[in-house]
Parts: structure tokens; C-alpha cells; sequence
């Protein structure tokens, strides 16, 4: 839910302190870090510009340094835990304590069933803390029955419910009804939800909003009680689910993941020649694009689909892997759900994406698939 503000004059010179806070956290050094963060707070700074202009900032250098095959899970794993235990020192700092007198009401932050990626929530639970709200931070992966639980017993204001991959938007519809089923307005935010909220909306969110500093602004001037009647009525209003066809890949997942594998086997003649741990990745790889077909029938957006296959095409070249197998096992794909025309539809846009954006020297040579 956080975004880089570079605006702002007490935001100037922040490049420097994200440089030396990168070569920190790039480094292990967790003790380094924190003297960064603290230097930037003695030289005018405040905590908000340092969450969000500078841990935030940096935490998207993270993703695009992993998927361009520069830093491994090991080290992304290591630096978001400096990111976490830099937060945490800074929720104890005199500047984050001060907050208004009479409390701005009370907010839940809460990730979706599934969504493991807690960071961009935590930052906004922390920033909404130092502006005056009283926050239930719930962390990461809460099932939707627990989130409903505790909003029954502690009535907040609103709900901002956070989720980083389109695969748990179907979740996050579920959760968010629930919510509002049980009279709490919900708050989109993440990356899940597309970069103008278009799933938010889709989904029948209250409200979104594409960063930390733009969420608080929402919660500043208030969210409207659902009526919980009219929550439970549009808990289908997705009219085009009627087809079966997202419910059909989620129940064949298994099988289509499979098939597509050792389909993909004789057709993709670089397969013949992987390792274990080769054939494992490929099998998730063919496990994450039937998720995402699954999520694109389920918001009936085809260019959710194809935007990504656009970024594992750029992540396999990335890591030497070579993207043209990705086309077969699309067309693999295609012919076992060819009864399903909004799935093909996809799929074929799909492969037409990937021609445009593989590279020609990517084309397969005579001896390289049959």
C-alpha cells in the first residue's frame, strides 16, 4: 500500500540516504541501517518520510533487483527483515510516539488469506499510528473467518485490507464482503489490485487508494458504513462467472498443471535435459500461469493475464531460462480447456503478447522443439 512521494522540501536529498541505507541492507548489516535511518531523523527528517520515502522505496528496488536475477530469495528474504526490524525500532522513536490527543478512531490493517507479503501493510499501520489512529495490526495471511471475529469484537472504523498478488483477488472479494457484510467499510490497497485500483473497484471495494500517505488522506475524510443487506445481495454481482469457467480451472488445477507438463516434455526439447530441480521450477511455473488464468476469468481481465506472462518471460531471460516455453505450454493449456471460450480468449492474447515481446533471437531454432 506505499508508494515513493519524492515531493515535498523535507524530502530533498533522500537519494543520498536511500544509496547508503541499499548498500546497508544490501550488505546484512542491520546495525548500519538503523544509523542511516537515525541520521536522516537528526538531520530534519521525520518517520513518516523515512517509512515511505526511503524503507518503502527501497523495497521496491528489492523486487525489481530480484526479478532482473541480481539478488537471490535469500537475499530478498534478508533485506525485508532488516526493512521489519528498522520499522519496529522506529515505532519506538520519540517523533513516532507523538501523536494527536484524542485518538482519530480505530482501523484495522490486515493482509488477505494467503498473502504472506506484510511489509507494505505494516508501513501503513504505522504511518496511520503516527497521524492519530488507533491500529489493529493483524499481519500477514489472515483467514477471512478470524479478520470477522475480531471486527465484531472491537467495531473499528474501517477495514484496509492489503494483498500483493492478483491470485488472491478472488480471496480478497470474499473478505471484503464479509467485512462489509458485517458493517465495516473496507480500504483497498496493494499491488493485487492493478495501479489504478481497477480490482478494487471491480470488486466492490468502499474505497482505494495506491499508497500509504493516500490512504490515510481516504480514512482522514471517512468511510461510509455498508449496509450489511445490500453487502450480502452483491455478493454476486460478477455476472460473468455464470460461465463456470473460473470455477472449472480451479477445480482442474491439478490435472491442467500436470498435462501441461508432461505435455510440455515432448514439445519443449530443453525440458529432455533438466535436472530435479530444473523440473520442479518448471511445474510451479506451469502452477503459477493456471493460477493467473484462474484470476483473470475470475475478474474478466485478460490483460491480467498477459501482463504476467510479459514480467516471467522478462524474469526466465533474466535468470538464462529460455521463454520461448512458455508459448507451448499456453497452446497445452489452450487445447484442454478449449470448451472454455473467455479462457482461450485469454490465452491467445497471451501467446500474440509474448510474440511481441520475446526478442526474435529467442525464436526457436529446427532443433530446439518439435
Amino acid at each position: 500500500m506505499t508508494a515513493v512521494d519524492p515531493a515535498g522540501p523535507e524530502r530533498a536529498g533522500l537519494g543520498l540516504v536511500r544509496d547508503r541505507m541499499w548498500a546497508a541492507v544490501h550488505a546484512g548489516d542491520e546495525y548500519r541501517a538503523l544509523d542511516v535511518v537515525l541520521d536522516a531523523l537528526r538531520s530534519g527528517a521525520t518517520v513518516e518520510t523515512v517509512l515511505l520515502d526511503v524503507i518503502a522505496a527501497l523495497q521496491v528496488r528489492v523486487g525489481t533487483e530480484w526479478a532482473a536475477g541480481r539478488l537471490t530469495v535469500a537475499q530478498e528474504h534478508a533485506v525485508t527483515a532488516i526493512h521489519e526490524r528498522v520499522i519496529a525500532a522506529l515505532a519506538h522513536h520519540p517523533d513516532h510516539r507523538r501523536t494527536p490527543a484524542a485518538p482519530a478512531g480505530q482501523i484495522t490493517v490486515a493482509c488477505v488469506d494467503g498473502e504472506w507479503h506484510a511489509l507494505p501493510a505494516r508501513l501503513l499501520a504505522e504511518v496511520l499510528r503516527r497521524r492519530g489512529w488507533a491500529v489493529d495490526f493483524l499481519g500477514a495471511h489472515v483467514p477471512t473467518p478470524h479478520l470477522i471475529a475480531h471486527l465484531h469484537r472491537t467495531g473499528p472504523r474501517a477495514v484496509a485490507l492489503s494483498s500483493s498478488f492478483p491470485v488472491h483477488l478472488p480471496t480478497a472479494h470474499a473478505a471484503l464482503t464479509a467485512c462489509q457484510a458485517a458493517g465495516v467499510p473496507v480500504l483497498a490497497g496493494g499491488a493485487a489490485f492493478g495501479a489504478d485500483g481497477r480490482y478494487a473497484r471491480a470488486l466492490g471495494a468502499d474505497a482505494w487508494a495506491p499508497d500509504a500517505r493516500g490512504a490515510a488522506a481516504v480514512l482522514d475524510e471517512g468511510l461510509v458504513r455498508p449496509d450489511p443487506l445490500t453487502a450480502l445481495q452483491a455478493v454476486d454481482h460478477l455476472p460473468h462467472l455464470a460461465d463456470q469457467e473460473y470455477t472449472l480451472v480451479v477445480g482442474a488445477r491439478g490435472r491442467l498443471v500436470k498435462e501441461t507438463f508432461t505435455g510440455l516434455e515432448d514439445r519443449f526439447a530443453p525440458m529432455r535435459a533438466y535436472d530435479d530441480v530444473q523440473r520442479q521450477r518448471t511445474a510451479e511455473d506451469i502452477a503459477h500461469i493456471v493460477d493467473h488464468l484462474g484470476t483473470a476469468l475470475y475478474v474478466d481481465d485478460p490483460e491480467l493475464f498477459t501482463r504476467f506472462l510479459t514480467w516471467t518471460a522478462g524474469v526466465l531471460q533474466a535468470r538464462g531460462v529460455p521463454a520461448v516455453g512458455l508459448d507451448p505450454a499456453l497452446e497445452l493449456l489452450a487445447r484442454q480447456l478449449r470448451d472454455c471460450p473467455r479462457a482461450c480468449r485469454t490465452l491467445a492474447l497471451a501467446r500474440e503478447t509474448l510474440r511481441l515481446h520475446l526478442p526474435a533471437s529467442n525464436d526457436p531454432g529446427p532443433g530446439d522443439t518439435e
